[in-house]
């Protein structure tokens, strides 16, 4: 397994991986929004091992007009305050509100967001960064950045570097190669 200490960055899906999928495609208020049960442990042990926690998201729903973007940042700043609530953190979210047939350079699998996250952070090395998620875009864009991958369990199958069931799963591995 990875050894990672704080020079190392994690990029993380929304939906999928910090979140339970949506009821209806997209979601579109807080109150639709429902953190994994293992979600608080698994960001509160990151928040110990990374120096960079970044979130990577497509909101196409913004797009197509099913949340505005004020929804949107109501839903992520809850999200980070329950987080840390729960001795986690992310340190950025970036998303992209575009629709798919705009072909934005923000949409995933292009890598505009954590292209953006470099510069907002310049210490970010993606030779030292980890891309969690749940979909062959997560994983292709994490890839051509040359990031190491790790999916989340899922319907799709691609070639990650990494499979595990849940987030905690990953962290409590990381955990124990640092025991090594």
């Amino acid at each position: 397994m990875i050894k990672v200490d704080k020079s190392w960055t994690l990029f993380l899906d929304r939906d999928g991986v910090i979140n339970d999928e949506p009821p209806e495609i997209y979601i579109r208020s807080w109150n639709e929004f429902h953190f994994f049960p293992t979600t608080f442990e698994a960001l509160k042990k990151f928040a110990e091992l990374f120096g960079r926690i970044c979130v990577v998201t497509n909101q196409q729903g913004v797009g197509k007009g099913i949340l505005s973007e004020e929804t949107l940042h109501e839903i992520h700043r809850n999200m980070k305050s329950e987080i840390e609530d729960h001795g986690g953190r992310i340190d950025a979210i970036y998303y992209c509100p575009h629709l798919e047939s705009l072909n934005c350079d923000c949409r995933k699998p292009k890598t505009g967001m954590p292209l953006n996250a470099k510069k907002d952070f310049p210490e970010i090395d993606f030779s030292k960064s980890i891309m969690v998620g749940d979909s062959i875009r997560d994983i292709e864009m994490g890839k051509s950045l040359g990031m190491i991958t790790m999916k989340i369990k899922s319907k799709e199958e691609c070639v990650a570097d990494y499979h595990f069931d849940s987030l905690e799963g990953f962290a409590d591995e990381l955990i124990s190669g640092e025991k090594q």
